[in-house]
């Protein structure tokens, strides 16, 4: 007896998103969380730059969408910045987030005065989601 073997296509279930979910942006948070070690490894990367007072992460770095179109992902405050090593860090840093960093850099007297001034560029980044993986300033 030659029994032939039928070859079956196998269905694979198909998901979808349900957009009106009460907890979908809590979710997506939730997945998308980046680890504490790779904050941490961030801020050794961001150290190697010069003497770095404040490093302020926000946005594409938090896995969050800037509300404000002007607002940096990165701010990196310090002196002495190897600019070529920081232009082949941000390179760097885009190919792993897989888009466009917006950033600012400055040295701790200017930020100094910028933040003593109130000045709408530091308030907006500090009032926003942010967090500052390096922090020799105190704030």
């Amino acid at each position: 007896m030659n029994k032939k073997k039928r070859k079956t296509k196998r269905v694979l279930p198909r998901y979808a998103l349900n957009n009106t979910f009460e907890f979908l942006y809590e979710l997506r948070d939730l997945i998308l969380k980046s680890s504490p070690a790779e904050k941490n490894a961030l801020a050794e990367r961001i150290n190697r730059l010069g003497r770095i007072k404040l490093a302020v992460i926000a946005g594409i770095l938090m896995n969050k969408e800037n509300p404000d179109p002007n607002t940096s992902d990165l701010l990196i405050v310090g002196n002495n910045i190897d600019s070529r090593q920081l232009r082949t860090f941000l390179r760097t840093l885009e190919g792993e987030v897989g888009k466009e960093i917006r950033f600012a850099v400055m040295e701790k007297d200017e930020f100094q005065y910028r933040l003593s001034m109130f000045d709408r560029f530091i308030r907006v980044l500090l009032e926003g989601p942010h967090e500052k993986i390096i922090n020799k300033l105190g704030l």
